[in-house]
């Protein structure tokens, strides 16, 4: 009898399955909302490089649902909706707007920000230190670096006394950030022109109005939609003959002027981050939201010869990277 239960207890411990076993077998699941990139652009390849940098592997104890709203922001809420009905076990998203219409689709996911702006004053979050709900991430301070990008173009272009300002009413910070240039405009001996845009086929009436108003420089608020349809922006910039400055820094690698502002790919990357923390137990309601501590400066000279225009020394030394 003895020899029979020890006999027993040894099957049994060969039976049962290995501890760590059964969690590596665990497979998560994510859901991502985009709506200024798709699967296949630069940041969100960075996302996937930084899951795989923290073990987790597509097909093997990683499920990755993609949506993509391709700048149409009409879309978003269904997109979010399919995600929720998923069931994944974090949705990550790329916008303010994703943000705002996946925490009014769910109170109980976790939401992980990886590029977003004014995520207290959007209601996203109680407090960058104490988020509180359900939703964390990445905050890029758009808010916070408008004023440097306008003095940045005034020290490039130091003839621009009149900036066209093209915004989206539908994005819930750019009333902020217009506030932001209102103030700093004066300073600089500038005026502004707020331009609204609300999709693509509003360029060309946007265009006809800042050529009206007589602006000698362009400043281009960060948005999904200009994001997301940036050829055709880009393309309507140069017909302008506009000095132009934005934040994205694949702007001025396909042709603005400048571009002052955070790594979104960095930020993206980051955002791999927070998932790992939640699927090992953390709660959103106590990660801190993240704050970028580098923000790049580019400068495109192959456009400044195109406008006739001589990018001072003063700013070329502070640049991070010069196209030639």
């Amino acid at each position: 009898m003895r020899l029979g239960l020890i006999l027993a207890v040894v099957l049994g411990l060969l039976a049962a399955p290995d501890a760590s076993h059964a969690q590596q077998a665990k497979v998560w699941r994510l859901g991502v909302i985009l709506v200024a990139w798709s699967p296949s652009g630069d940041p969100p390849k960075a996302f996937q490089q930084g899951l795989r940098d923290l073990g987790y592997v597509e097909g093997q104890n990683l499920i990755i649902d993609w949506r993509s709203a391709e700048g149409a922001y009409d879309r978003v809420p269904r997109l979010v909706t399919e995600l929720v009905r998923l069931k994944p076990d974090v949705l990550v998203v790329d916008s303010t707007l994703a943000a705002r219409s996946a925490k009014q689709a769910t109170a109980t996911i976790p939401i992980v920000m990886a590029v977003v702006a004014d995520p207290v004053g959007s209601g996203l979050v109680a407090s960058l230190a104490r988020p509180g709900g359900n939703v964390t991430g990445n905050s890029f301070m758009m808010t916070e670096i408008v004023a440097k990008r306008l003095q940045l173009l005034k020290e490039a272009v130091p003839r621009a006394s009149r900036v066209a300002v093209l915004w989206n009413p539908t994005t819930p910070w750019h009333q902020a950030a217009l506030k932001e240039i209102g103030v700093a405009a004066p300073a600089l001996r500038m005026r502004f022109q707020p331009v609204a845009v609300r999709g693509p086929n509003e360029f060309e009436r946007a265009f006809s109005s800042i050529t009206k108003g007589g602006a000698d420089a362009l400043f281009v608020i960060e948005d999904a939609m200009f994001g997301a349809n940036k050829s055709r922006l880009l393309e309507r910039i140069a017909r302008s003959r506009l000095p132009a400055i934005s934040g994205q820094r694949d702007f001025a690698d396909d042709g603005c002027l400048i571009t002052f502002g955070a790594n979104f790919s960095e930020m993206f990357r980051r955002s791999a981050t927070f998932v790992d923390r939640i699927l090992k137990g953390a709660k959103p309601a106590d990660l801190p939201v993240e704050q970028p501590t580098k923000f790049e400066l580019v400068v495109n000279l192959k456009t400044a010869r195109a406008l006739g225009l001589t990018i001072p020394q003063s700013v070329l030394l502070r640049a991070d990277a010069v196209i030639q």
